[in-house]
């Protein structure tokens, strides 16, 4: 049923599960599930029937009596129906009703005990289930959970991105964090992985954005929360979009390919990876002489017992970086970053010579 997700072709579009972030009442699911299949977008439906919430006293889902609803949606618009789990009953009841696909949630994959029983209660059994990635940037929980699926048997495991929680981050409801999907990507190049716009954005307007990016970096494909009265939704009411909506925000989505057979960008392409090849190389000489000079630097302070970090030096050297960064068009942001991984390395090397 899932077939055009997990045998996905090179020219395959992308595919978009949707429906409402809550479950809420029979009339709302199916009247929502079908508009959403009149858009001819989407390719399967979700509704979320437990909520985990932060804090007590908020919506936390209609819990098992709203399965038979999406049962209902299906049979209606002959499309397959997701949910997400967090506990071995909840497996259990999503099977008696004949939930076509699972996935575990961002606060679940951070917590291997759950993901273990969820494991177990789905040895033997062949269903679809997707991975959320943890609330926090942690790439090695994530890839436990996918084992942990895996190792129970589970031939058809997945990734959802949903972005990561940043302290003082402003623009995004989770940070989308993007190497890390990406690097994901690297490691699990054959297990598909969809980008969940939705959470990471936190409200409507930057879905669209959102979307597109995890598209030009081939995800592939995309959930999107949906709901037929979205300002009246009961749980993350700014983060859905009517049905309509969403079928407009899809047909606007360029969609692209990861290669093509065209000679003349084939040929071009080498030629810039070429010169790119030399530019890091050239970058790594650099590098390697610039961390040379430091260890000279660590060792005339060891000889007259100077502290390595030295607070004003750092400052300068970053300001100044932010100033001729910006002339070339880095962002402020990208020279910090660099800036602060060579600043370690430095350290680390005058602190090897210190311990000499």
């Amino acid at each position: 049923m899932f077939r055009d997700l997990f045998n996905r072709q090179p020219n395959d579009k992308p595919f978009l599960i949707s429906g409402p972030c809550s479950a809420e009442t029979e009339d709302q699911v199916l009247d929502t599930c079908q508009r959403l299949a009149a858009t001819g977008k989407v390719q399967a439906l979700r509704a979320g029937i437990w909520k985990p919430r932060t804090k007590p006293g908020g919506f936390e889902g209609v819990g098992a009596k709203g399965l038979p609803w999406l049962k209902k949606a299906s049979e209606l618009t002959g499309l397959p129906v997701a949910v997400e789990v967090a506990t071995a009953k909840h497996v259990e009841d999503c099977l008696h009703f004949g939930v076509d696909l699972l996935w575990v949630g961002a606060r679940t994959t951070g917590n291997p005990f759950s993901v273990q029983e969820i494991a177990n209660s789905l040895r033997g059994v062949e269903i679809p289930v997707l991975v959320k990635n943890p609330t926090h940037a942690e790439l090695e929980l994530w890839m436990g959970a996918v084992e942990r699926l895996q190792g129970v048997g589970l031939k058809q495991v997945g990734l959802i991105h949903r972005g990561f929680a940043s302290y003082g981050n402003t623009d995004f409801r989770n940070a989308p964090m993007w190497h890390l999907p990406i690097e994901m990507k690297r490691r699990l190049p054959h297990l598909p992985i969809l980008n969940d716009p939705s959470h990471i954005c936190g409200r409507r307007d930057t879905l669209f954005a959102v979307a597109q990016q995890a598209l030009n970096l081939d995800f592939d494909g995309t959930m999107i929360e949906s709901h037929r009265d979205p300002d009246n939704a009961w749980s993350d009411a700014k983060q859905q979009i009517t049905p309509e909506v969403l079928g407009q925000l899809i047909h606007d989505l360029v969609w692209r390919h990861e290669s093509t057979d065209k000679k003349e960008f084939v040929t071009a392409l080498a030629s810039l990876r070429e010169q790119i090849n030399q530019l890091d190389a050239e970058v790594m000489q650099l590098l390697g002489r610039r961390m040379g000079i430091a260890e000279k630097i660590g060792q005339y302070k060891k000889e007259n017992d100077i502290t390595i970090l030295q607070t004003a030096r750092w400052n300068e050297v970053l300001e100044r970086s932010q100033r001729q960064g910006a002339q070339v068009g880095l962002t402020a942001g990208f020279v910090e970053q660099y800036l602060a991984a060579v600043h370690l390395e430095s350290i680390t090397r005058q602190n090897r010579v210190m311990e000499e």
